[in-house]
């Protein structure tokens, strides 16, 4: 089996992280500088540039040894260069 290779830009990329709770502006310093946001419902928005998919991994990693439940993570289409 064959697999395809897609090549991508080597270009930091916007993205926003969900996580239930209200989580601390203080943790912005080690989740890498991402912007910290309470959305009204109770939720956490961390937004922000990502510089490639193993920096992105690392940091889920890190919201997971948190014990942060995340809920999701999407590419954003905002401007982050």
């Amino acid at each position: 089996m064959n697999a395809q290779r897609h090549d991508v830009p080597l270009v930091a990329a916007g993205y926003e992280i969900r996580l239930m709770g209200q989580l601390d502006h203080r943790w912005s310093d080690w989740l890498e500088g991402l912007t910290v946001t309470h959305e009204g419902d109770g939720t956490t928005t961390l937004s922000g540039p990502v510089a490639d998919q193993a920096a992105l991994h690392g940091l889920l990693r890190r919201i997971g040894d948190m014990g942060v439940t995340l809920i999701s993570v999407n590419v954003s289409h905002e401007d982050h260069v």
